[in-house]
C-alpha cells in the first residue's frame, strides 16, 4: 500500500480558494492530505479542517506536488510545480505565461492545450497534461441537464474585469443605471476584486427593487440564478458560456460568434433584447465555443490534475531540461515571502 501523498495548496489571492478547494475534496476522497499556503489574501477564509502552513512548516511537511491557479510558486517549496490557472483566455495580451516555475500545466481544453505543448516540445522544460479546470467541478455537476428557459422576468449579470483600458464599467453606467429602473429586467452586478473603489462604489448606490449589488467570492455561485450576462474582456465570461447562456460585450478583445459585441452604449438594450430572444445560431456557436475551451461536462477534472500529477511522478518527476534559472523573480519571489533559507531541503 502507497504511503498518503501529501499537496500543497498555495494562492496569492482569496479566489484561489474557489479553484483549489476541489481539488482539495478530490485528495480527500483519496485518503491522501492537504495544506494551504497563502503569500496574499485568502488565509483568513480558511475553515475548520484546513491546515495552514508558514515556510518552515511546508518544507517540513515536504509536499509531494504543490498546485496553484497563479502565475508563480516557491522554488524552494519541496514537490512538483503544478499550475491549474486562474481562468479562461478572455483575449487579453497575455494568458500564456511561460515563467519557469512549473513542471506541470494542466490545460482546460483543446485550444490552450494546443498552444502549450507546442511551447513545451520547443522548450522541455515543462509537461502538459488536458485535465479541464478544477473550479468547474461542482458547478459542473449542478447544471446537468437541459437549458432551463428564461424566466418570465429576466435576470442579468453584469460583470466588468478591473482594467481601465478593457473594462466598460464606467462607459455603461449610465444605461445599467437607466435599465435598472423600469423592472422589465432585473439586475446583479458584480465586480473584480481589484475593480477601482470609486467605480465599485458608483454601482452600489444604483441598488434598487431591480438590482443588486452581490459581492460573492466566488462568481460561478450567480450563474444559475441569471438568463445571461453583460461584460468586456474578463475570463469570467467564458466559464458563463459553459451554461449555454447568450453574453453580451462592450468591445471584446476577441469577439466571436459565440458573442453579442458591441461598441456603443445605444447598442447596449437591443443587443440584450436579442441575448434573451435566444437566437438559434448564437445558441448554436456558443455550444461549439465551449467544446473548444473546455469540453469535459462530467465535474470530475479535480481527479484528472491527480492523475496527470500521478503520471508525472510516475515519469521520475523530471522534464527532459531542467527549468530555468529564474535568478532575478526568484529573488523577487523571496523578497516577497521573506525568506532567505537554503533552496534544497
Amino acid at each position: 500500500m502507497r504511503q498518503p501523498r501529501h499537496y500543497l495548496l498555495y494562492g496569492s489571492e482569496r479566489y484561489a480558494l474557489a479553484i483549489l478547494r476541489p481539488i482539495q475534496d478530490a485528495i480527500r476522497a483519496r485518503g491522501d492530505a492537504t495544506a494551504w499556503f497563502f503569500d496574499g489574501p485568502g488565509a483568513a477564509d480558511l475553515v475548520e479542517g484546513e491546515t495552514l502552513l508558514d515556510v518552515q512548516g511546508v518544507r517540513h511537511w515536504h509536499p509531494d506536488a504543490v498546485l496553484t491557479p497563479g502565475n508563480h510558486l516557491p522554488h524552494f517549496f519541496p514537490g512538483a510545480k503544478v499550475e491549474v490557472f486562474h481562468g479562461f483566455d478572455a483575449g487579453k495580451p497575455r494568458h500564456i505565461y511561460i515563467r519557469g516555475f512549473f513542471d506541470l500545466y494542466c490545460t482546460t481544453g483543446p485550444r490552450d492545450t494546443v498552444q502549450f505543448q507546442a511551447l513545451a516540445e520547443r522548450l522541455g522544460h515543462f509537461s502538459v497534461a488536458e485535465t479541464g479546470w478544477p473550479k468547474l467541478d461542482p458547478f459542473m455537476r449542478s447544471i446537468a441537464g437541459p437549458l432551463p428557459p428564461v424566466r418570465d422576468v429576466p435576470v442579468i449579470l453584469y460583470h466588468s474585469t478591473f482594467s481601465p483600458s478593457w473594462s466598460a464599467a464606467e462607459t455603461l453606467y449610465e444605461e445599467v443605471r437607466r435599465l435598472s429602473r423600469d423592472g422589465r429586467w432585473r439586475w446583479i452586478v458584480t465586480f473584480h476584486p481589484k475593480m477601482a473603489a470609486e467605480t465599485v462604489a458608483k454601482f452600489k448606490a444604483l441598488q434598487n427593487d431591480h438590482l443588486t449589488f452581490a459581492e460573492n467570492d466566488n462568481i460561478l455561485e450567480l450563474f444559475p440564478q441569471v438568463d445571461m450576462m453583460c461584460s468586456d474582456t474578463s475570463s469570467a465570461l467564458n466559464e458563463f458560456l459553459l451554461t449555454g447562456k447568450p453574453v453580451v460585450t462592450f468591445r471584446n478583445r476577441r469577439p466571436g460568434p459565440q458573442l453579442i459585441d458591441i461598441d456603443a452604449p445605444a447598442d447596449f438594450e437591443p443587443a440584450i433584447a436579442r441575448a434573451l430572444s435566444r437566437p438559434p445560431e448564437l445558441m448554436e456557436a456558443i455550444r461549439a465555443y465551449g467544446d473548444e475551451i473546455h469540453p469535459s461536462r462530467d465535474g470530475c477534472s479535480s481527479e484528472r490534475v491527480l492523475q496527470a500529477i500521478d503520471d508525472f511522478l510516475a515519469r521520475g518527476g523530471r522534464n527532459r531540461v531542467p527549468r530555468p534559472r529564474n535568478l532575478w523573480r526568484k529573488l523577487r519571489l523571496r523578497r516577497r515571502i521573506g525568506y532567505w533559507g537554503p533552496a534544497r531541503c
